[in-house]
């Protein structure tokens, strides 16, 4: 694992999952056999977060201008989009892989290595992939939630997705086939820098965190962790619990025999009179019909 990995996991996951799905105690799981390990490792982070992280990021914001921020985050925004093409063919969205190699081939080029998103100024945007979605998107099970030092909110599946993100990375191979003491202290630079640039750009986040968290910023994160995670996965469909016990029906029911043919409906009345309205759950589930 790189500086990156280390440190940036625990805002970037959970910050911009509280800023974008809202958090509903229902939709996630309530039993946590961590839960006590969890907390502790919880309340760990943010020591190290108030020691080192904050500090460094408003030192960092004190003297780069936000012309310089941006066009940080949008340099390492352009090497992640080497791992978001991997994953898009490994989820078979053949469209949105094309679409993602050309932001990195566009922005790499004309961008500057990155630096100006060259690609969001043809109508070529963002996505968010990972493996760990891809381990989803192949049904593997996330488990229970997981807090890890220094990475923050996770989960098993997650936990091996970083592995494999971690493989998509070309930073991390100047560590593993080294490549000269300069070259790799330029690395650690890079990620240093990546940490720190991060951290600055969630300080309006971390604002709106605790404002909502009330008092018990633990739970909060974790919620909003698995709502983030599960809505990614799904590709913002995720599936509801009258979804789920749809199915369930469906899949439980055994073949009804044969029924004699309907007498023919007189003109006055509609083929649909008497019948239940059929209703579209998720685009997930073939689409009911009226029987014949």
């Amino acid at each position: 694992m790189t500086l990156r990995k280390i440190f940036t996991t625990s805002f970037v996951l959970f910050s911009v999952a509280c800023s974008t799905t809202p958090v509903k105690e229902t939709t996630v799981q309530k039993d946590n056999a961590f839960e006590g390990f969890n907390r502790s490792i919880h309340a760990f982070n943010e020591s190290v977060d108030s020691a080192i992280l904050k500090p460094l990021a408003k030192g960092y914001m004190s003297v780069a201008p936000e012309v310089v921020e941006k066009g940080v985050t949008n340099f390492f925004s352009n090497i992640e989009d080497i791992g978001v093409t991997v994953n898009d063919l490994l989820q078979f969205k053949i469209t949105q892989s094309g679409m993602d190699a050309s932001r990195f081939i566009v922005n790499t080029t004309a961008g500057g290595l990155g630096v100006v998103d060259v690609a969001s100024m043809i109508d070529l945007p963002k996505h968010n992939e990972d493996f760990g979605q891809t381990l989803g998107f192949w049904g593997v099970p996330s488990g229970d939630f997981l807090m890890l030092p220094f990475v923050g909110p996770s989960s098993p599946r997650d936990m091996v997705g970083m592995l494999g993100d971690a493989l998509l990375n070309p930073f991390n191979y100047t560590f593993v086939f080294g490549g000269g003491l300069a070259l790799s202290a330029g690395t650690a630079g890079l990620s240093a820098l990546d940490v720190t640039n991060t951290r600055a750009n969630l300080m309006g986040t971390e604002k709106m965190i605790n404002e909502a968290a009330g008092g018990d910023r633990y739970n909060f994160i974790k919620n909003a962790y698995q709502q983030r995670r599960e809505y990614l996965v799904h590709d913002g469909n995720v599936p509801t619990k009258d979804d789920i016990d749809l199915l369930d029906e469906e899949e439980s029911l055994e073949p009804a025999p044969e029924k004699p043919a309907a007498p023919k409906l007189q003109p006055s009345l509609s083929p649909t009179d008497g019948l239940p309205p059929v209703i579209n759950n998720s685009r997930r589930f073939l689409e009911l019909s009226a029987p014949k």
